[in-house]
């Protein structure tokens, strides 16, 4: 794949042309921790093949998955540049915390007409660090959000615990459940000491085009299925121009990636790869039935969007 990585343009990332055939509609992809890593080129590689698209992948900074005032702005600069690419038409997509990214973004620039968000929050998180730190690979940033706009970091929902405790939660649930990494009580407890104000939602009304919002009941990172009916609740009640198509697996965990999708990421050894989670190992089966329905049904959605005018 021909790739072209851009660190000086209001974003940093990596433009992978579709080589195939030639495309006026391209993809912002938040895959992996890295614009170019396994998983962010995996991605651009399983939408060529599948779509025929171009496709622009995002990172915070070379090898970084830390989260912390990360510009909206930079989705902006993002569409400029594929606009001077000859791109007229743009979608978006994130898992996990880019999930949240991915509505943050679309909610702010109507250009964006096809939203997929896997594993996403409805709220904007605080900012967060990831390396090392007294022990601890993860710690919660003081006073910032994971997103900012016009200089100024976003509204909030503050974690109920400080740097180390934050990342001992997290170790000791996950040690306590027998999984890779839990950080649900941190957020259920969250919620708990500092229940959602309006101003920390994410204003998902303001999404255009199709929305597909994908997540599981077993999610042990955070409760995604509740914040997912909760995003259902406020499109209910509010207008909006967006289709909203929601996913909610029994079993799925966080990873909720299309089937395909996580092959052309391990060609062998994807069971494995979600197994790092307990529910994909106690239900095998209705994990991998469950990404065949979210394969099928993101196929589906990104095809007949390609085809609208």
């Amino acid at each position: 794949m021909k790739k072209i990585k851009e660190t000086e343009k209001g974003f940093y990332g990596c433009y992978w042309p579709c080589e195939e055939k030639e495309s006026d509609v391209a993809i912002i992809a938040m895959l992996g921790d890295d614009c170019e890593d396994h998983v962010a080129k995996s991605g651009a590689r399983w939408l060529h093949k599948k779509f025929g698209v171009n496709v622009l992948t995002l990172s915070p900074a070379h090898k970084d998955y830390s989260h912390h005032n990360l510009p909206v702005e930079r989705i902006g600069a993002s569409i400029e540049y594929l606009k001077s690419k000859g791109n007229r038409k743009f979608g978006i997509a994130g898992a996990s915390t880019t999930g949240m990214f991915a509505l943050i973004a679309a909610s702010y620039y109507p250009e964006i007409t096809l939203t997929i968000a896997m594993t996403p929050s409805d709220f904007v998180m605080e900012g967060f660090y990831q390396g090392k730190r007294d022990g601890m690979k993860e710690w919660p940033g003081e006073g910032e959000s994971t997103a900012s706009w016009q200089g100024e970091p976003l509204p909030y929902l503050p974690f109920a615990y400080r740097h180390p405790e934050y990342y001992q939660k997290m170790k000791d649930d996950a040690k306590k459940s027998k999984d890779m990494l839990v950080s649900r009580g941190v957020f259920d407890d969250s919620e708990k000491v500092h229940p959602i104000r309006e101003e920390e939602f994410i204003k998902v009304e303001r999404i255009k085009g199709k929305l597909l919002l994908i997540g599981a009941e077993d999610d042990v990172l955070w409760d995604t299925a509740r914040y997912i009916r909760r995003m259902e609740e406020r499109l209910s009640r509010l207008p909006h121009d967006c289709e909203v198509e929601s996913m909610i697996y029994e079993h799925a965990t966080h990873f909720v990636f299309p089937e395909s999708l996580l092959k052309e990421m391990l060609p062998v050894g994807g069971s494995l790869f979600v197994g790092l989670f307990k529910a994909g190992r106690d239900y095998k089966k209705e994990c991998k039935e469950a990404r065949i329905d979210i394969d099928k049904k993101i196929c589906m959605a990104i095809e007949k969007w390609i085809k609208e005018k």
